[in-house]
């Protein structure tokens, strides 16, 4: 009896859903404490260790179900899949916060921001800060913000991936 070769799907589907899961209830958990619009870079730092936790621990899992041997496609494979799963997870959560739970998200995220800079930067003619809330509009509408959250889940996916490959690959001997 042949051994069929085990799917990287199966993991990236079960750690995606897993980290997806995670992530949503840290965003309710940043909601219910009125921070999900000031973009702290605690809370960005507490989200990168979660996506790096659960993309090596899927690997890690593959690696073991896989007689201990994995190679860096598909520590590639399991870690982009883990990654995109729970990246649309994350939009749909963050499409939801900001067209139902709280619509007013954007706007206050622009407020926040724009309050900040004015702070720091008090000499800025008014002229700059205009362009900057501009700019700031065009890169926060709902669509924009599922875009840039598909894609950056997706390259840190790719990121913590190969990194993560090329620490534990190890090639099945021929």
């Amino acid at each position: 009896m042949e051994n069929s070769p085990l799917k990287t799907s199966t993991y990236a589907l079960r750690y995606g859903l897993l980290l997806g899961l995670i992530s949503v209830v840290f965003g309710v958990m940043i909601f219910m404490l009125e921070m999900h619009y000031q973009q702290d870079q605690k809370i960005g730092i507490v989200s990168l260790a979660i996506n790096l936790i659960l993309i090596i621990l899927g690997l890690v899992a593959f690696k073991k179900a896989n007689g201990g041997y994995i190679s860096l496609a598909q520590a590639l494979k399991t870690g982009l899949g883990i990654a995109l799963i729970a990246g649309i997870i994350a939009v749909t959560y963050q499409l939801i916060l900001v067209t139902v739970l709280d619509p007013d998200t954007i706007q206050k995220t622009i407020d926040f921001q724009m309050e900040k800079i004015r702070m720091e930067q008090p000499e800025l003619p008014a002229e700059t800060l205009d362009q900057i809330e501009s700019m700031q509009r065009k890169f926060t509408s709902p669509w924009m913000m599922v875009a840039i959250g598909l894609v950056f889940s997706l390259f840190i996916g790719f990121v913590f991936s190969l990194i993560g490959g090329l620490i534990i690959k190890k090639s099945r001997p021929e």
